[in-house]
């Protein structure tokens, strides 16, 4: 392919979606990867799921987000960037996930499932949500055992463990108890994390007191079999019986294209790509970060609301090199 765009943004969920808008607006020749569905992410999501953002701290480029409540439902949020993806006439290619980047003398090279591009830049705008932490614990590939959840209705009647206790366990938890199974929870300190949505953490918090729902605190999964789940706890080896393990464990940026490029990550546990706060350029001239990637390991660092920023300070800095 003889073409070399402007910029090649991977990822199309909300923050790359941004990207192109930006790009649009300073003229730039652009392309948007992504690797699944328009806003892949959000549409994995449980099917319940409602934002801790208000809608109107979701917004980009001066399109309201109208929703029936001041924090939006999954399905709003969907259709907000359906709209921004028409609205703007988005060149985005769905379904396509990258391969391979690398440098080609003075511009890039993007291998793709369908074919490959060159680019004189590229802004990796990956997010996380594609790759779970593993438990690393013996058991963890049977069937069984889900890092992802979608809704409660498979689980009706029968028995659930829990592992997590930040918000997407906790919402996990709450749905599955109230459809009818029998719900247990795995964490790691003495109670759910502090930062689960506050009106939800009561829910959880009574139901926990009452018994309604078991939980096992400082304590983690050992192993797991085929009808059971062996927990170590403070008190010792607990097992108990078990038809499906939802492993709400979180997850973590793909460092692999990352690493393809050179970008350096820092020493700690934080594992945080090295970039430029004023421009979002990584230590690879060229090659820019935008959305949570930029936090590494530290996933709670950003969020749709304190990232769209970046698309802007990336594509104007992008515009004043390329002319």
């Amino acid at each position: 392919m003889n073409k070399i765009f402007d910029v090649i943004i991977v990822g199309g969920g909300p923050i790359g979606l941004a990207c192109g808008v930006e790009a649009q607006k300073h003229g730039l020749d652009y392309l948007i990867l992504e690797k699944g569905a328009l806003t892949n992410s959000i549409y994995n999501y449980p099917i319940n799921m409602r934002f801790f953002s208000t809608s109107d701290r979701l917004e980009m480029a001066g399109i309201p987000f109208m929703s029936v409540e001041n924090k939006p439902t999954r399905t709003e949020a969907l259709e907000y960037y359906r709209r921004i993806f028409f609205h703007f006439k988005l060149n985005v290619n769905l379904y396509e996930g990258v391969e391979k980047l690398e440098r080609s003398g003075d511009h890039f090279q993007i291998t793709t499932s369908k074919g490959i591009y060159q680019t004189r830049k590229i802004v990796l705008a990956t997010g996380f949500y594609d790759l779970p932490n593993l438990m690393n614990v013996p058991g963890e590939e049977l069937p069984k055992v889900m890092h992802y959840y979608k809704e409660p209705w498979p689980f009706i009647g029968q028995k659930i463990l829990v592992v997590g206790g930040a918000n997407s366990a906790v919402d996990a938890a709450l749905e599955t108890w109230r459809k009818g199974a029998e719900v247990s929870m795995v964490l790691l300190g003495d109670e759910v994390d502090d930062n689960v949505k506050y009106w939800v953490r009561p829910d959880i918090m009574n139901r926990i007191k009452e018994g309604s729902i078991r939980a096992f605190t400082r304590s983690k999964v050992k192993e797991i079999k085929e009808k059971e789940v062996t927990i170590s706890t403070p008190e010792g080896d607990v097992t108990i019986a078990n038809d499906f393990v939802l492993a709400m464990t979180g997850y973590k940026p793909n460092f692999a294209l990352l690493d393809q490029l050179g970008v350096e990550l820092s020493l700690d546990e934080k594992r945080q790509p090295c970039y430029d706060q004023a421009n979002q350029e990584s230590n690879v001239s060229g090659v820019y970060l935008a959305g949570v990637v930029c936090g590494g390991l530290n996933t709670r660092e950003f969020f749709i609301e304190n990232s769209i920023v970046h698309a802007e300070s990336i594509m104007e800095d992008i515009a004043k090199k390329l002319e």
